[in-house]
């Protein structure tokens, strides 16, 4: 079966990274189709994607799938080989529960620190509420690493979806120098010098699009 992923800009668009980091990974050929973000074309181009006219959407032949972790699931049902969900009942329920809760949360952080992945801004958007973002998302991934990660340098040991949920964070900590703990330290190292997210920040440093600070960090 065909697939085809769309995506937003590769420089600001969170979401796209995930699904996108989810295929690679898997090893699943797709074809990519890029539509840049707030432009006067946008909203018509999504919605002749999909129904919620946002990205990621997967295209598998007739199937639509519009939300990153049921993009995530699909591709674990479809391979897996994978091992984007453990084998394991149990740990595949916390790996669920610790993408859901990136999924829904730490709306501080996504706020005051978007996704740029070719720029530095350290320090900037530093408050006690992203503070407290960043503390409860490093406890998850020290949590995870003690308990699950012992055979392996990612959240749960080998990639999983957990860890292509937590990718867009590893980004903004590097986009503006976010001060980490070793454990921390070393597990947002191994996703960043994934083979595939430098692919992705190399192809996001050469787009031609620039958003405004303004847009970026309201205002």
């Amino acid at each position: 079966m065909s697939l085809t992923l769309i995506i937003g800009n590769k420089n600001y668009s969170s979401w796209s990274l995930r699904a996108w980091l989810m295929l690679k990974q898997a090893r699943v050929a797709f074809e990519e189709i890029r539509v840049p973000l707030d432009t006067p074309e946008t909203a018509d181009r999504l919605r002749s994607y999909s129904p919620s006219a946002k990205v990621p959407v997967l295209k598998a032949g007739t199937l639509t799938i519009w939300e990153s972790i049921a993009i995530g699931e699909y591709i674990a049902e479809q391979v897996p080989e994978a091992q984007l969900l453990p084998q394991d009942a149990a740990v595949r329920a916390i790996v669920r529960s610790v993408s859901a809760e990136m999924h829904a949360g730490f709306a501080a952080l996504r706020q005051k620190m978007p996704m740029d992945c070719r720029s530095r801004y350290p320090g900037r958007g530093m408050t006690l509420a992203v503070q407290r973002d960043i503390d409860r998302i490093t406890t998850l991934w020290r949590g995870c690493r003690q308990q699950y990660g012992s055979s392996g340098d990612f959240l749960f040991g080998h990639f999983t979806l957990a860890d292509a949920m937590y990718a867009p964070v590893v980004s903004r900590f590097v986009t503006y120098g976010v001060a980490l703990e070793p454990m921390a330290q070393a597990y947002a190292d191994t996703i960043w010098r994934l083979p595939t997210m430098q692919e992705w920040v190399s192809a996001a440093a050469i787009e031609p699009e620039t958003l405004s600070e303004t847009l970026l960090f309201g205002g």
